[in-house]
């Protein structure tokens, strides 16, 4: 029954305001455990707990990765709670099912000398003097922050006003927070400011247009710089910076940003708030990767260590 997908997204948007990122993930993850089912004759009103862990047995003969497993299965057990708390059925088959774990993958940091390259990088790539100065600021302010890109290309332009030495950023779930910015970043800032309010002064002048309410604005339909198209462009300026493009994604400066901060003597806490996580669990990775770099480093530089 295709019909419980959408009541069961409206009730997270409207109940935990989910992100919709989220909210397509799940309806993705949803309709491919529907079509499986169906294939068994079956549907979620029908469904038993032998046909979920039927379900999640074909998804490991297809070789899925732990994680696509366990994300799978925290969508169904939230549709099937959802379900039964509004009276869909009077189970939950899912509720007794143990998920296959995730596996903790460290996550891909850059190194301080390459954080600096990719910087240096961005203040000469551009086909105009305005998209180097837009891409200077990006690149600034998402290391600066350790921002998600999400909220790094949706952020207005009030946010940027009046030199401002933090910045309000609204996270996941619409919950907001302050992140301070580095002088470089604030003079990228400032820098890339200027120009675009010119560029918006010209447009309303000669077209009538009406300016943007985003500090990173676009023709597009979203009105602002996609995802998509600062992923792509992260991608050229690690190219540009000699760097291979395959290591290098918006995520991966955020990485790098606690990690840095890590390495250089800050609170896990901090960390966990600047970066907006909801749960210290999450921040807790960063120490697994300073623990791998101590190793490494003992390993490569300690006398005794070709013994």
């Amino acid at each position: 029954m295709t019909s419980w997908i959408s009541p069961f997204l409206e009730a997270q948007a409207a109940e935990l305001n989910a992100a919709e990122n989220t909210l397509l993930a799940y309806g993705r993850d949803l309709m491919d455990v529907e079509g499986w089912l169906a294939d068994q004759g079956k549907g979620f009103d029908t469904a038993t707990r032998g046909d979920i862990e039927g379900y999640l047995i074909h998804l490991d003969a297809q070789g899925m990765a732990k994680s696509t497993r366990a994300r799978k299965l925290s969508a169904i057990k939230q549709l099937y709670r959802f379900a039964y708390e509004e009276g869909l059925r009077g189970d939950n088959p899912a509720l007794q099912i143990k998920g296959p774990g995730r596996d903790r993958a460290l996550p891909k940091t850059l190194s301080m000398a390459e954080v600096d390259r990719l910087l240096e990088a961005a203040e000469t790539h551009g086909r105009s003097a305005g998209d180097r100065l837009r891409n200077t600021c990006l690149m600034q302010v998402l290391y600066a922050t350790g921002m998600r890109v999400s909220e790094l290309v949706s952020l207005p332009v009030s946010a940027a006003r009046g030199d401002p030495q933090l910045l309000l950023i609204r996270g996941k779930g619409g919950k907001e927070r302050m992140v301070p910015l580095s002088p470089p970043a604030r003079t990228a800032l400032a820098a890339w400011l200027a120009h675009r309010d010119k560029t918006e002064e010209v447009a309303r002048v000669e077209t009538g247009a009406q300016p943007s309410r985003f500090l990173f604005p676009s023709r597009g339909k979203s009105g602002h710089l996609t995802r998509v198209r600062f992923f792509t462009l992260i991608k050229e300026i690690a190219v540009a910076a000699g760097i291979s493009p395959a290591t290098v994604t918006p995520h991966t400066l955020r990485h790098a940003f606690a990690t840095h901060l890590l390495e250089n003597g800050a609170d896990l806490r901090a960390i966990q708030t600047l970066l907006g996580h909801a749960d210290i669990a999450t921040t807790e990775i960063y120490t697994h990767v300073l623990d791998e770099r101590l190793k490494s480093l003992v390993l490569e530089r300690h006398p005794l260590a070709e013994d």
